[in-house]
């Protein structure tokens, strides 16, 4: 783990690695490779990113417990989740099936499906979250064909019990997981997932341009081509007739090729995660938030989410508020006093990383104590 925290140097008061994290040092430096790489050679650059990507599909399957085939690159996340829905809404199961998702959820884990309803016609159901497995149950008939959820949630840091909702639906309905807050950041029940999306701008720490797209080989033949395009067809160039039979595989679903420079990027962090273990940085994440909120408990803030919930498994993402207080007051304090985190819904979000230092405890309880003092003596 020491090995893996020298690799960071984010701000002493970064606290929002749930919208953005500061890419790694070993992912610098790869982008300044392949730039290079780029500038300087023709169609041998190519061949070297080509390399690097199936490297990265194979450091992304032993992750995620998945073939490296079963796994695809493509720009971000919500293209991710486009093409599982429109792959879906073309399948025999999506004709007129069901999709269950939380309408609270991240948009980007929305949207997908709502598009996907507008154009193909399966059905979408929107449903109060946490999507834990009574709310599913409470909701499971047999219109329903599958369930989309983020497998954590970006606004409250609630971690979906993906095992458990997997086991509840069954092999013959689509389990669709957004895992771009967890990936990174905390063990991930990936075997749960049908098909899973992941980008690499938030824990990971690999900067945008790509991202996961998991698609296994359970479900490969009950998905339409969706978005798939040229890519993602067998010998598009020569072919005397389109369109073409799909890729087996992953692949099958992406538009174009990835961003080479990207996917080398994502494929060193991912690297970076499997030799820390996403076990141990779990477990420093979890350190690191709950002094976070005990400190602003400590001077009378409302916390909610991070590690140790009754019951529940914790995530990277934790909230609090100051009763009485405007919480925009409360953030544009945290700011000046050289804190970033996110305000969300009147909670301030705190996302902390593994290389978080553990004494920004300190300013942000000085802080949270001066602004509430500052209130009573108005």
């Amino acid at each position: 783990m020491r090995d893996y925290l020298t690799q960071f140097a984010e701000p002493f008061g970064y606290l929002d690695f749930a919208r953005f994290g500061p890419v790694s040092e070993p992912v610098r430096r790869v982008l300044v490779r392949e730039a290079d790489r780029l500038h300087r050679h023709g169609w041998s650059a190519l061949d070297e990113l080509d390399a690097q990507t199936a490297e990265a599909a194979r450091t992304a399957g032993g992750l995620l417990g998945c073939a490296p085939h079963e796994v695809a690159f493509v720009s971000s996340t919500s293209h991710g989740l486009f093409a599982a829905a429109h792959a879906f809404a073309q399948s025999p199961d999506g004709a007129d099936g069901t999709v269950l998702v939380v309408r609270t959820d991240f948009p980007g884990a929305l949207y997908p499906w709502l598009r996907a309803e507008e154009n193909r016609g399966l059905k979408v159901r929107q449903i109060d979250g946490p999507l834990t497995v009574d709310t599913v149950r409470a909701h499971l008939d047999d219109r329903v064909r599958a369930v989309a959820v983020c497998a954590v949630d970006a606004a409250t840091g609630f971690r979906a019990p993906l095992a458990g909702l997997k086991e509840l639906i069954g092999p013959d309905r689509v389990l669709v997981v957004d895992a771009v807050q967890a990936l990174g950041a905390v063990e991930l029940a990936a075997d749960a997932a049908d098909v899973l999306a992941a980008g690499g701008q938030k824990w990971l720490r690999a900067g945008w341009g790509a991202a996961v797209l998991m698609v296994r080989d359970r479900v490969a033949g009950r998905l339409g081509p969706g978005l798939g395009g040229w890519s993602g067809v067998q010998d598009p160039i020569e072919a005397p007739a389109h369109p073409c039979p799909p890729r087996p595989g992953a692949v099958a679903h992406t538009l174009t090729n990835p961003d080479g420079p990207a996917v080398a990027a994502l494929g060193t962090a991912l690297a970076l995660v499997r030799d820390a273990g996403a076990d141990r940085i779990e477990a420093r994440i979890a350190e690191v938030l709950g002094g976070l909120l005990d400190a602003a408990r400590a001077v009378g803030a409302e916390t909610d989410g991070g590690p140790g919930r009754p019951g529940e498994p914790g995530s990277g993402i934790g909230r609090l508020r100051l009763p009485g207080v405007d919480p925009a007051a409360v953030h544009a304090a945290l700011a000046a006093a050289g804190l970033a985190t996110t305000l969300r819904s009147g909670w301030i979000r705190l996302s902390p990383h593994a290389s978080t230092d553990a004494l920004i405890a300190v300013p942000l309880a000085e802080t949270l104590d001066r602004v509430r003092r500052e209130v009573r003596a108005a």
